[in-house]
């Protein structure tokens, strides 16, 4: 980067001296907001939200059920935090610094199903549309064992449907391992 650049990033955001300085540096976000108020920018509410959040319970039954790696944690698509003191070790080492506390990571690469921080948003989209097909033909309400889905006829309704996505990558995984087990034509 150029030096009139530099100077320019650093008089806009002065904490970058110090980063460029390798100092030990916190920084907290100003412009953090409510939720309430945050969500109306990305076209989403509170009952979204909330919405969401049921609908992944409903679906719990059913994903413990067919995807049995997900059993442990009653079908909830969830990463685990580990400990990593090798890594806080080697980094304690390589920059001749104590590194205090626990170093932990957070494995969304590990995640159930297809293994990709993805699979979340592109299983739940594929739940999402399965859920209003049947609830629409009435083979389905909100207050059932969602695990009923892994009946025949249910694979048999979703046949009729297809699934198309324009990915190749985790997210195109996602919808494709999800779609085909709820029975749409992917």
């Amino acid at each position: 980067m150029e030096n009139a650049n530099i100077t320019t990033l650093i008089a806009q955001y002065p904490l970058v001296e110090d980063l460029m300085a390798l100092k030990e540096t916190t920084w907290f976000n100003p412009r953090t907001t409510t939720l309430a108020e945050g969500l109306p920018y990305v076209g989403l509410t509170q009952a979204d939200v909330k919405d969401a959040h049921a609908r992944l319970a409903r679906f719990a039954p059913y994903l413990a059920k067919a995807f049995p790696e997900t059993a442990a944690k009653n079908g909830i698509i969830e990463s685990d935090v580990v400990a990593i003191p090798a890594m806080q070790q080697r980094l304690a080492k390589e920059f001749a610094t104590p590194i205090n506390g626990t170093l932990l990571l957070k494995k969304d690469s590990h995640l159930p199903i297809s293994g990709s921080i993805k699979a979340r948003g592109g299983i739940y989209e594929v739940l999402t549309h399965a859920e209003k097909l049947a609830l629409e033909a009435g083979l389905l309400t909100l207050t059932d064992d969602y695990s009923i889905l892994l009946e025949p006829h249910f694979k048999a309704f979703f046949s009729q449907y297809s699934i198309a996505v324009g990915s190749t990558g985790n997210l195109g995984m996602s919808i494709g391992i999800m779609s085909a087990r709820v029975g749409f034509k992917v």
